[in-house]
């Protein structure tokens, strides 16, 4: 990843089951993998760099020998999520139904908003809590409608 310019802001995940974490993340959200590192045990990821829509993600798996994970825990052992990772997103509809299938929880269902957007949260199969969103497209007025208010 060192070629390649890193945007200025990256959340970094603590999980159980990095591995497993990752192919949630290429099915869930389309991510690619840039960079992968595994630890000597050959079964924990010791880091890995996705990217996904635009950004990266960065991630790996707890390791309980050296103590308190760097001041992180995976959120099941945390007591839940302390943070909600966003995806701004072309097509909301498409991209919830995408992660849905692929083992999200939905927490809070997609739905037009006061705000103005598509939104709406769930939670993946390791804890991390993900909102996705689109602004709400407008409808076009029918093309009579400034004939009627004319009349």
């Amino acid at each position: 990843m060192a070629a390649e310019k890193r945007p200025p802001v990256s959340p970094y995940l603590t999980v159980r089951g990095g591995k497993a974490a990752i192919d949630f993340y290429k099915k869930a959200f389309g991510a690619k993998v840039a960079m992968l590192m595994m630890a000597d045990d050959k079964r924990r990821v010791m880091h890995a760099t996705l990217l996904m829509n635009g950004g990266t993600l960065m991630l790996s798996d707890a390791f309980d020998e050296f103590g308190d994970h760097g001041g992180t825990k995976p959120p099941p052992e945390a007591g839940g999520a302390s943070v909600t990772v966003h995806l701004e997103v072309q097509d909301v509809d498409k991209a919830w139904t995408k992660a849905v299938k692929a083992g999200g929880v939905v927490i809070m269902p997609l739905a037009d908003m006061f705000w103005g957007d598509r939104f709406g949260k769930l939670r993946d199969p390791f804890g991390q809590v993900w909102s996705l969103a689109a602004p709400v497209k407008k409808k076009a007025a029918p093309k009579n409608a400034a004939n009627k208010k004319k009349l």
